[in-house]
């Protein structure tokens, strides 16, 4: 187990990372989207359209994959890790090669793909892009989930305690939050044409690059080592721990919390993918474009940051006193925010739902997180992160974005584009959607506030 404090060279390792890691996704789970809807679809006829799938339909898939294989990368890696004993290189390594993907996203066009596969037939070209597009995002993540999520979150668990973890959740919550903001801040000028894609992903792919070298000289291999028993079994036996049924009985209270994170992973990723492209195609032209920033919607904009503010740290303080209460509150604050968000397409009533529902988000987020960390038998933490990805990632990403998908379109809502094409975009259906999911999480949570949240006082009566 990790020591009661953190170092501040551990801090900092655990910030960087976290940020830039935060950063690499945010351009993958966002980015990567409007790329496909504004790059990739942008120029082609409806006839080449008819004659493949429909944009939000390969944002879909494209999800889907890869957060399939981030699962399957996770497992491997995770308990790879484990056994070696060595997540520096895997992190490390991994950053490296994380940065280098995706500043090859750069490099795809419809134009190159064509070059490369001797192809000249225009429904062929668009088909052959999105799937080289969905390919090469599916090894990017193995990248990132091997160097991210099987590694650094091992990692991470192995260093620290159930005293330090929920401080811990909170700032690394935060850091995500502050990883969107950088990346929408940067990426708009991308989605608007201002500077290309290309430039973009280069200038990310080279920051996640450079932060994986920093990784061969900040990171400082733990001093955690496995039990004997677990150290003696075999790769094979310990990639299928998580599922056997004497690790799920005996860690019960982890797979509750599985169960809760994913329901409202799953819910957030209904909309989530569709986002940008709802933003800009449907809420930014029916709000007067360019016009819509009047002096009410700054003044509810800035209510909305002060509320989250004041909510959070409302919510943090309860769950010192009172975590089960807390995590209610959370549950319900994400639903109802995200039943008013479906009401209206007006941008204050966006904003006026968005705020509970990204606050019960946070710290539902924040809460389970540390209670995964809580959870996870000493030394085993490798074992169990593909196991997480399961419930975090992979049925979240090929669940929720399904849902969302076919939220727009059977709402059928459309727009023209600039050359006279009708194409399918987000509607608010697909918050009615995440709502109604986000409803399924007081079903397992109901189970896991019986059993309780006390890791500490469970550990010192085993021991």
């Amino acid at each position: 187990m990790g020591n009661e404090k953190l170092s501040k060279r551990n801090w900092f390792t655990i910030c960087l990372f976290s940020l830039i890691g935060g950063v690499a996704w945010n351009v993958e789970n966002m980015y990567f989207n409007t790329f496909m809807y504004n790059s990739v679809y942008a120029g082609t006829s409806q006839a080449v359209q008819a004659g493949t799938m429909a944009p939000t339909t390969a944002i879909s898939r494209m999800v889907a994959l890869s957060a399939i294989a981030a699962v399957l990368t996770t497992f491997v890696m995770g308990t790879l890790s484990d056994k070696l004993r060595n997540r520096k290189t895997f992190i490390a390594v991994g950053y490296i090669l994380w940065g280098i993907i995706t500043a090859m996203f750069g490099l795809i066009t419809k134009e190159n793909v064509a070059k490369l596969f001797s192809l000249s037939d225009d429904v062929k070209i668009l088909t052959a892009t999105v799937w080289f597009v969905i390919i090469m995002d599916i090894i990017m993540t193995i990248m990132g989930s091997m160097s991210n999520d099987a590694a650094f979150n091992a990692w991470v668990t192995d260093i620290t305690t159930p005293k330090v973890r929920p401080l811990l959740e909170t700032v690394l919550t935060i850091i995500t939050f502050v990883s969107s903001g950088v990346v929408m801040g940067v990426g708009s000028f991308a989605q608007s044409g201002a500077i290309g894609y290309n430039i973009f992903f280069m200038i990310v792919g080279i920051v996640v690059s450079i932060c994986g070298i920093a990784g061969l000289f900040l990171i400082k291999e733990p001093q955690t080592r496995a039990p004997k028993a677990a150290a003696a079994s075999s790769y094979w036996s310990d990639l299928f721990y998580g599922f056997r049924p004497s690790s799920i009985k005996a860690n019960s209270r982890l797979y509750l919390t599985f169960l809760c994170i994913g329901l409202s992973t799953i819910a957030f990723q209904v909309f989530f993918p569709f986002l940008l492209v709802y933003l800009q195609y449907v809420i930014i032209p029916e709000n007067g474009g360019a016009q819509m920033f009047t002096s009410g919607v700054i003044i509810t904009a800035v209510i909305v940051v002060l509320v989250l503010a004041a909510g959070v740290i409302a919510l943090i303080k309860l769950a010192a006193r009172k975590k089960a209460l807390c995590i209610i509150c959370a549950a319900i604050l994400s639903s109802v925010g995200l039943f008013i968000v479906s009401t209206s397409t007006d941008i204050r009533i966006l904003l006026i739902g968005i705020a509970p529902a990204v606050l019960g988000y946070l710290i539902l987020t924040i809460q389970f997180n540390a209670s995964i960390k809580d959870f996870i038998p000493k030394g085993k933490a490798g074992l169990f992160q593909g196991v997480r990805m399961i419930f975090v990632v992979m049925l979240p990403m090929v669940v929720g974005p399904f849902l969302g998908d076919l939220a727009c379109r059977n709402s059928n809502i459309t727009y023209m584009n600039e050359y006279g094409i009708n194409t399918v975009v987000p509607s608010k259906s697909m918050f009615l959607y995440a709502a109604i999911v986000s409803v399924f999480v007081f079903i397992p949570l109901f189970f896991l506030i019986k059993k309780g949240f006390d890791v500490e006082k469970t550990e010192e009566n085993k021991e």
